[in-house]
């Protein structure tokens, strides 16, 4: 199998689960327990929770939470006022947006996915009170002006909401930021956790309600396995920002010389992140696509809405129709991909298109 879904999930590190072993294995003890094995565990979580940290704005803390998708609900759902969101965002901020019943605006993006400025300035106005943006695109890569909008935000008396789930240990986090959300199994850890920063002097409403365990007022028990999972994972990205980054530009410029003609690429072709590939081809049939590749791992769109019967709400937008939405396909490549592995695949996927097109 040649795994090229690396949006949906990443494979797990070999240093995360390393981490993870030991706590797994023979040292079981609650970390907000106050005797000694708890304290030792507690040590472990605020050790993750320091490695976290070190790719965040200095004047804030880490909260863990169970996955991006709590850590968006609580940043939400924690504040007050108006919000002015994307409309590419993640259905983890769109739909949790829409339940709190307060104003929404989603802004309108160009066909290069990067939002439309010119409405993010009518729309964040004095009175809102929420800016939510995804950094990195889980669909097509792209990358938005995040420090441009927290600008904008600030203004305006409105807090910022980074998604950062694709972006973190990829790229800088932007200035500007006062909630960033982000996932372990983005970034080669394990799944059931993430966290949320949270700058110093913001007060948000708690989620769950319970114990109140994580000091921003989170409840829950937290794992020290999958905490030490996570910190592994985001020191390695980290120290291999630079060389995964470079790793992966290669293979996308490879990638689009393989495909070649009848390709095209969704989304910027510059203000992107290079390890995600979104392309359609007219006529294409992707569900016969992916039975006739099988052993290729990639994808129609985003996992999260895969299921729904629905064509990718980020393609409609971008201005594709419903056909040509439905004829493309996310390539998702990351530090273990080969070059050869990935032309491989490529280059199946290519042949068994373009006979689509012959027997048509």
């Amino acid at each position: 199998m040649i795994y090229l879904d690396h949006q949906a999930t990443t494979p797990l590190a070999p240093e995360a689960l390393a981490a993870m072993l030991p706590w797994l294995e023979r040292q079981h003890a609650n970390p907000h327990s106050p005797h000694a094995p708890g304290r030792a565990a507690r040590a472990a979580v605020e050790v993750a929770r320091d490695a976290i940290a070190a790719q965040m704005p200095p004047d804030g803390r880490v909260a863990f939470t169970s996955g991006a998708t709590e850590a968006l609900n609580w940043a939400i759902k924690g504040t007050a006022g108006p919000i002015v969101t994307i409309a590419t965002e993640h259905a983890a901020v769109l739909d949790t947006a829409a339940a709190t019943g307060r104003p929404v605006r989603g802004l309108p993006v160009g066909r290069d996915g990067i939002v439309d400025m010119d409405a993010a300035r009518a729309a964040i106005v004095p009175g809102t009170g929420l800016v939510a943006a995804m950094l990195v695109n889980n669909e097509i890569g792209v990358v938005q002006p995040i420090a441009e909008l927290a600008a904008l935000a600030h203004d305006a008396g409105a807090l910022m909401l980074c998604d950062a789930v694709q972006g973190y240990g990829r790229t800088p986090i932007p200035e500007g930021c006062d909630l960033i959300a982000v996932s372990a199994h983005k970034i080669y850890g394990p799944k059931g956790i993430g966290a949320l920063w949270i700058r110093d002097g913001i007060d948000l409403a708690p989620l769950l309600h319970g114990g109140g365990q994580e000091a921003p007022g989170r409840s829950g028990t937290l794992s020290p396995a999958l905490c030490a999972g996570f910190g592994a994972a985001a020191r390695l990205v980290r120290a291999r920002m630079e060389a995964d980054a470079a790793h992966v530009g290669r293979l996308f410029d490879r990638a689009l010389a393989v495909l070649g003609d009848g390709w095209t690429l969704n989304g910027s072709a510059i203000e992107r992140w290079r390890g995600n590939l979104n392309v359609r081809r007219d006529g294409l049939d992707v569900a016969r696509l992916m039975s006739e590749c099988r052993d290729i791992a990639f994808s129609a769109g985003s996992a999260c809405a895969s299921g729904s019967g629905r064509s990718s709400h980020v393609l409609r937008a971008i201005g594709l129709t419903e056909i040509q939405a439905r004829s493309s396909i996310r390539i998702g490549f990351g530090r273990d991909t080969t070059e050869e592995d990935l032309i491989d695949a490529l280059t199946r996927i290519d042949a068994a298109a373009r006979a689509q097109r012959i027997a048509a």
